[in-house]
């Protein structure tokens, strides 16, 4: 599998994505990796870890890895598959069609979140989200965490061509929750959008 080069113009020369969870994709999209490092330079007195970002790129199906891990100081980037709300994807098609920040919408919030705090909740070892953007500045109070989920693997990707949804979580394969909580921890920036 070789690894794709995305140029980009601060910090690392280029992003080399390696593999992740499914096969080899090609990263975020340019624009959303600029995005990113903006909502990074915009939030910086929120967030305590400026190496790292993690980045949702909900323009790609849910089939694809497409949460990526962005080490900034070496410039690689490891992909894994998210899951979106249902509320952004009613139909089950596999896309998001729209985001929400509304209470009971099922639905993905776009926007920059401070990663928070570890906590055991009913999917087990989970972990919290604060938005820090108009468009999801209701994820604490509307329960937006990360958290592992049954429903994000390979199989069903065999199955039916897509993953499951969420109910508005960044929700990741069982086998993927651990890495994911590890590098993704407290202080980190995660950015999710489509373009």
């Amino acid at each position: 599998m070789g690894a794709t080069l995305l140029a980009v113009p601060s910090r690392a020369a280029e992003i080399v994505f390696l593999p992740g969870t499914g096969n080899g994709h090609a990263g975020p999209s340019p624009l959303l990796l600029a995005r990113a490092k903006a909502a990074l330079a915009k939030h910086k007195s929120r967030i305590h870890n400026h190496d790292l970002l993690a980045i949702a790129d909900f323009s790609k199906p849910s089939r694809d890895p497409r949460f990526y891990v962005v080490d900034l100081r070496n410039g690689h980037a490891t992909p894994y598959l998210v899951a979106h709300g249902k509320g952004s994807d009613p139909s089950h098609s596999g896309w998001v069609q729209n985001f929400s920040n509304v209470h009971g919408s099922e639905a993905t919030s776009a926007g920059s979140y401070l990663v928070g705090e570890t906590y055991i909740g009913q999917y087990g070892e989970s972990r919290r989200l604060i938005g820090l953007d108009a468009e999801n500045d209701q994820a604490e109070a509307r329960a937006i965490v990360i958290h592992p989920a049954w429903y994000v693997n390979q199989t069903m990707i065999h199955d039916q061509g897509k993953i499951g949804r969420s109910q508005g979580c960044f929700a990741f394969a069982k086998e993927d929750i651990n890495v994911i909580l590890e590098r993704v921890a407290p202080g980190c920036l995660l950015y999710a959008d489509k373009i």
